[in-house]
C-alpha cells in the first residue's frame, strides 16, 4: 500500500497528512524550477557520487592510504552497509511511489534513471549522512567533507525528481541514526576484530 494521498474524509488525521503530502509536492515543483543544463549536470554528478560503487571504492581507497585509513574504511564500509540495509528495508514496507509516478495525478519528470520504483526513505541520502556522521571529528576534515557532499547528494535527489522532500529529509534522519550505530560498533570493539 502506497503511502499517497489518503481518500477523503472528515479526519484531521488524513487532513494533515494531505497538507504534508501537497507541501512536499510543492517544494519539489519549486526546486525543479531551478532546472538549467549546468545545474543538471552538476546534480547528477553529485548522485553518481552517492552510488554504491562509489562509496566501494573510496573504501578501498581509504584502507590502503596512512595509518588510519584502515580504521576510516571501516567505518565508511559499515555506515554504508548499515545506512543502506535500513534503508531499503523501509522502503520496502512504505511502498512510496516515485515522483515520476506521481501523488495525486501529479507526476514530474526524472532527470536520472531510479535504481528502483520506491522513493520513501532516500537511499542515497540515507548512506551518504550514515558515512558522514560516522566520519565526523576524524580528523583530516574528513567527516565535514562527507557532510557537504550528503547534503549534496540530498538535494540532487530532489532537484533530479528521484526524491520528494520528504524522502530526502527522512534518509538523512535514518543516516544520521545509522552512521551512529556505525561509529558505536566501529569504535566499540568492531575495529579491534577487524584491524
Amino acid at each position: 500500500m502506497s503511502p499517497a494521498i489518503p481518500p477523503r474524509s472528515s479526519s484531521r488525521e488524513f487532513s494533515g497528512w494531505r497538507m504534508i503530502l501537497w507541501l512536499d509536492l510543492a517544494l519539489l515543483v519549486l526546486v525543479r524550477r531551478w532546472e538549467r543544463t549546468t545545474a543538471t549536470r552538476m546534480m547528477r554528478a553529485l548522485t553518481r557520487l552517492g552510488n554504491t560503487s562509489t562509496w566501494v571504492l573510496l573504501t578501498c581507497v581509504l584502507a590502503t592510504v596512512g595509518d588510519d585509513g584502515p580504521l576510516y574504511a571501516l567505518l565508511l564500509a559499515t555506515a554504508a552497509a548499515f545506512g543502506l540495509v535500513v534503508s531499503q528495508a523501509l522502503k520496502r514496507v512504505c511502498r512510496r511511489s516515485r515522483p515520476s509516478v506521481g501523488i495525486g495525478g501529479r507526476a514530474v519528470l526524472a532527470l536520472v534513471e531510479n535504481p528502483d520504483a520506491f522513493s520513501f526513505p532516500s537511499g542515497h541520502t540515507a548512506v551518504a549522512f550514515a558515512v558522514a556522521v560516522a566520519l565526523a571529528g576524524q580528523g583530516t576534515g574528513l567527516g565535514t567533507v562527507a557532510l557537504v557532499l550528503a547534503a549534496g547528494i540530498g538535494l540532487s535527489r530532489v532537484y533530479l525528481g528521484a526524491h520528494y522532500p520528504l524522502d530526502v529529509a527522512a534518509g538523512a534522519i535514518l543516516g544520521a541514526g545509522t552512521g551512529w550505530l556505525a561509529r558505536a560498533a566501529v569504535m566499540g570493539g568492531l575495529a579491534d576484530m577487524f584491524l
